[in-house]
């Protein structure tokens, strides 16, 4: 259950926008707004209103708590820009391109783990259980690169024989 807020023709470059997303992006929508009210670049005002405008909207739908929302996607695209002139040298004029934003924010609902669940019933029993355990060696190599090891071999996009 997607939530989602847009901010368009905002008068800040998406440059500057860009770098603020990465410290919010995967965190709790309540947390998201306390790390913007501290971090210094005008972007986090555009995006505390934004948040909280997204936390309204998800308010407006039934069975949803703020508290279990999180930042599941924030996008910045660009604008229209507007031109602007201003004198150069040797009696040129140079263009000033003021950009705009269209900033895009969507919570989602975080969903329990599986492992959280399965606690909460009782069916994990501390067994240990390894993540990596159906993933190869990342050295082991495929039996076609064996093969044509130190061999030439005629590399498709080109046709031209040479070794690998």
């Amino acid at each position: 259950m997607v939530t989602r807020a847009v901010l368009r023709y905002v008068r800040i470059s998406p440059r500057k926008v860009r770098p603020v997303i990465p410290l919010v992006k995967g965190k709790g929508a309540e947390e998201a707004v306390a790390i913007l009210y501290s971090v210094k670049k005008k972007a986090s005002e555009y995006l505390i209103a934004l948040l909280r405008s997204a936390m309204a909207n998800a308010k407006r739908m039934q069975g949803v708590e703020i508290s279990d929302l999180y930042v599941s996607n924030i996008i910045v695209s660009g604008g229209p820009q507007m031109k602007r002139f201003r004198a150069g040298s040797m009696g040129r004029a140079s263009t000033i391109r003021k950009r705009t934003s269209h900033i895009t924010v969507e919570l989602d609902h975080r969903a329990p783990k599986a492992a959280d669940t399965a606690a909460v019933k009782g069916e994990h029993h501390g067994a240990a259980v390894n993540p990596k355990a159906h993933v190869k060696s990342r050295h082991a190599e495929a039996p076609a690169a064996k093969k044509a090891k130190g061999k030439a071999a005629v590399r498709p996009e080109s046709g031209k024989k040479g070794k690998e």
